[in-house]
């Protein structure tokens, strides 16, 4: 239905966008209802049009990066069943913030690596919007920002505050693409989100939208004069993101255990102050290794939409605009070359979850399946509560591709199920994994330790391969 909203209000570029691929359409549905494609046995027709239509996009000629990223920011239409209120994240008056942020990345890296290797951005005022479910659905016409936010509070029983970060590789979309994902989590939750505007690159590279996360946490904790929320617990706030969102909620938790391990307090308008973490972080798909070093990035390639390493290089042959190549030139979108294997732009790169708060890991079958399990698997080797879950046959993402269905419903109840838990009854959460078979969707236990079956030294060195740009496999150039 929000597909078919989005299309109501702009339809054009959608028209010109799947008019050449009508032919490629009505032979997949053929196959799949012939039962003749390679992924029948667990894709439903629903299901096989959806991700081979978005691969089918995926693999066309590519636009430029420039263009990619403007088209990517247009948001869905905010319905009467959403609370939006749009906000200022203010900075603090010192640069404090930007130092501590220095440390930790230096302190993470490893013992013999060389310092510096990127650029601390500056600090900016975050733009976010505040998301509720509205279940009235009463118009908002004509309310200011701050009425809007004052009514989705008291829309919202629940303290549970969900801090959310959007995906899309770092590099496409925006808080606005996200609302129907947002406001779900909301309804579920019984609480309210806020997602943030972080900076895109390439234009902004690491760290600056981890920098723009941490701001926002920061101002949830101590929001300045002028704001419209009051002080937020942070036994109240749950991090959560998708793909690279999920990305950024790992690196945020990451950041949060180092300065605890250096003992940094930063300074926050004049008062130093100590960082709690949140009461959990819970990711969907994360994308936690940037180099795509994992052998799934190849081996599902068939049951998911992203373009996988052999056939789309980091890099890839874009046309050049204003925004790609970047100067000086770098071979990825969101890290310069040196930092790619660092723990807080590839999460699964970290050596040390331990003190971590819970964590949710939901993956499918998909590109990114294996560093999702090793993460899980090592943070619960180290004593992190996590819940994991991995669903046979669905794709990256797939409870947002796949609304209204019973997998995505489903997988958005658990999502918000961990949230609850984490603020209301976090004695209740233990280590606990499931693997959700496909069409049937019945749950099997797992065990989360073992649920990958790489060490942590061939991960390391796959990572470092790829980054090297070394076949794994052959140990030649790739």
């Amino acid at each position: 239905m929000d597909a078919v909203r989005a299309f109501i209000a702009d339809p054009l570029p959608y028209t010109k966008g799947f008019a050449p691929k009508i032919p490629f359409a009505t032979q997949t549905l053929l196959l799949s209802v012939l039962g003749l494609s390679e992924t029948s046995q667990k894709w439903n027709i629903r299901l096989e049009l959806t991700v081979k239509m978005m691969r089918a996009f995926v693999y066309s000629p590519t636009p430029s990066v420039s263009a990619m990223q403007n088209f990517s920011l247009q948001g869905f239409p905010i319905t009467r069943k959403m609370w939006i209120s749009n906000v200022v994240l203010r900075p603090p008056v010192e640069n404090n913030i930007c130092d501590c942020l220095l440390k930790a990345i230096e302190g993470l890296k490893e013992p013999d690596a060389a310092s510096g290797g990127y650029k601390i951005p500056e600090i900016l005022p975050v733009e976010a919007e505040w998301t509720g479910y509205c279940g009235d659905g009463i118009s908002k016409k004509g309310m200011t920002e701050q009425e809007k936010y004052n009514g989705m509070m008291k829309d919202a029983p629940s303290q549970i505050t969900i801090l959310y970060f959007h995906s899309r590789a770092y590099y496409l979309m925006d808080p606005a693409t996200h609302r129907p994902t947002v406001a779900k989590l909301a309804k579920y939750t019984r609480g309210r989100c806020i997602s943030i505007r972080y900076r895109l690159a390439p234009q902004n590279p690491f760290p600056a939208a981890l920098l723009d996360g941490l701001v926002a946490y920061l101002n949830l904790l101590h929001p300045p004069p002028g704001s419209f929320h009051p002080p937020v617990s942070a036994s109240s706030i749950v991090f959560a993101g998708d793909s690279s969102g999920g990305n950024l909620v790992l690196s945020l938790i990451q950041t949060l255990l180092e300065f605890r391990r250096q003992s940094l307090r930063p300074t926050w308008n004049g008062v130093e102050i100590s960082i709690p973490l949140p009461a959990g972080a819970a990711c969907n798909s994360a994308w936690v290794d940037i180099t795509r070093s994992m052998p799934s990035c190849e081996t599902n390639a068939k049951y998911d939409y992203l373009p996988t390493p052999s056939t789309h290089p980091d890099g890839m042959d874009f046309p050049k605009c204003p925004l790609w190549p970047a100067t000086p030139p770098r071979k990825n979108f969101f890290a310069d070359d040196d930092m790619l294997c660092h723990p807080l732009v590839s999460p699964l790169a970290v050596k040390d979850w331990s003190g971590a708060p819970p964590l949710w890991v939901c993956t499918g079958q998909e590109l990114l399946t294996d560093e999702d399990k090793h993460l899980a698997a090592k943070a619960a080797r180290q004593g992190v509560q996590v819940t994991f879950e991995e669903w046979e046959g669905m794709p990256h993402c797939f409870c947002m591709i796949l609304m209204g269905t019973k997998p995505s419903r489903k997988c958005f109840k658990s999502w918000a199920e961990f949230a609850k838990l984490a603020v209301k009854k976090p004695q209740e959460l233990t280590t606990r994994g499931v693997k959700v078979s496909a069409r049937t969707w019945k749950e099997e236990m797992v065990e989360v330790e073992e649920v990958s079956k790489y060490t942590d030294e061939e991960v390391a060195v796959r990572m470092r391969h790829r980054e090297l740009r070394i076949d794994y496999e052959k140990g030649t150039d790739a």
